[in-house]
């Protein structure tokens, strides 16, 4: 048994090592040719990392005056944007996580009467491009934004889910 056992230690030697470069692998971000829209074209995570998913987020009340199913209690769709970025900020934090570790991102938008019923994907940009594609947090997840009819209240504009990885 010592002999078989001392016979498979440069097997478990390779293995070990093996994965460990594996592991010390880094996620790729590929950027968009010839663009300088703050969105990854793709995102390739190596093998051996974990994923996170974060459950859709919606926005704080911002205005606790306002009904709370109108508009005006939640803000703009960039108030709103901040807000349910700063609570995924804030959720990726307590997970020892931050939002340079986020690599997709799924952006639910109501349309805005505002914009004759359509999403405001500029007050969206607006609020986005404070969390990524910063000097201080340039890694830009893949993304994709969708105006949808109605999220669970009628004064939500925004809803936002994202996938991390740990490194």
């Amino acid at each position: 048994m010592r002999k078989l056992a001392g016979s498979l230690a440069p097997l478990l030697l390779l293995v070990v090592t093996a994965a460990s470069a594996q592991s010390a692998q880094e996620v790729v971000r590929y950027k968009i040719p010839n663009s300088d829209f703050p969105i990854s074209a793709a995102v390739e995570v190596p093998a051996g990392k974990a994923t996170v998913y974060v459950s859709g987020n919606v926005p704080p009340v911002v205005d606790a005056k306002a009904p709370k199913d109108s508009v005006a209690a939640y803000g703009d769709t960039k108030t709103q944007t901040i807000g349910v970025l700063t609570a995924i900020e804030k959720q990726l934090k307590s997970m020892h996580l931050s939002m340079g570790n986020v690599v997709k991102m799924q952006v639910f938008l109501v349309g805005d009467e505002s914009h004759g019923g359509r999403m405001d994907f500029a007050g969206f940009m607006a609020g986005y491009t404070q969390f990524f594609g910063t000097k201080e947090q340039p890694k830009l997840p893949a993304r994709s934004a969708f105006q949808i009819a109605a999220l669970g209240n009628p004064g939500y504009r925004v809803e936002i889910e994202v996938v991390a990885v740990r490194p």
